[in-house]
């Protein structure tokens, strides 16, 4: 299917090696990965009114879902998120008045409540930001006035505006959890350094490491690299803007 994509949807990805700008490690376990073109995805879906024709579903190494090339009546051709149930030669449209099956776009207003939904916008016009990930999909609970209430797939129930687009489905590749790597030197390309236990190294080297013998970790709760406690301790904002948004949350 390599002929089939155009040149102006891929570009070379450029590796970093869990290295910062000064070439220090600055993410560990990262580096030697193979050689990857990333693929441009629509996230905003906004040719509206014009419909696309699925060309071909392929691998992307770039993330966990797999891509559509779909190929418009206008000769443009863009990638999305392949849903369950997208086959080549299906017929895919973004807009209003537009049939709610897996692939088409659509306002949330326009979308019948039950529906599973993905690639969600926040605000209007951004391009989908959530539910994203391979097997992953909300459910669109109910609609009242500009707000409409979406269960994603966390479990947290929450409020969206009713002018926001998202794709109707399932994301596809289900499976893709139960991938099983089999071999080191897979891991290797995939850019997957080997990792080293806390409580195998030096003191130097991490919080958990020293002591005499097998003797854990030295204290109730691991740590940070800078002493903050990572046992339970919770991470999110008291006061963070979207909490007027959420009804329910996951936890």
């Amino acid at each position: 299917m390599a002929s089939l994509r155009p040149k102006s949807l891929q570009t070379i990805l450029p590796k970093n090696s869990g290295r910062d700008m000064f070439g220090h490690i600055s993410v560990r376990h990262q580096g030697g990965r193979q050689k990857r073109f990333y693929r441009v995805i629509d996230w905003k879906r906004d040719k509206d009114g014009i419909s696309a024709s699925v060309v071909a579903i392929e691998y992307d190494p770039n993330r966990s879902a797999d891509v559509a090339l779909l190929s418009y009546k206008d000769g443009e051709k863009r990638y999305i998120l392949a849903p369950v149930g997208l086959e080549v030669g299906a017929t895919v449209q973004s807009g209003t008045d537009i049939e709610a099956k897996p692939g088409n776009s659509l306002r949330l207003r326009d979308i019948p409540v039950g529906t599973l939904i993905h690639n969600i916008e926040i605000k209007p016009g951004r391009g989908g930001q959530m539910v994203r990930s391979a097997g992953n999909a909300a459910v669109l609970l109910s609609k009242d006035g500009q707000t409409v209430q979406i269960k994603l797939p966390s479990g947290e129930v929450r409020f969206f505006s009713s002018l926001v687009r998202a794709t109707v489905g399932q994301i596809g590749n289900i499976d893709w959890k139960n991938r099983v790597i089999g071999l080191a030197g897979n891991a290797r390309h995939m850019g997957r350094r080997p990792t080293v236990r806390g409580v195998a190294q030096n003191p130097r080297s991490h919080p958990h490491g020293g002591g005499e013998g097998k003797s854990g970790i030295g204290m109730k709760s691991p740590k940070s690299p800078w002493g903050k406690r990572t046992l339970g301790k919770r991470t999110r904002k008291r006061r963070k803007y979207s909490d007027s948004i959420i009804v329910k949350r996951r936890k």
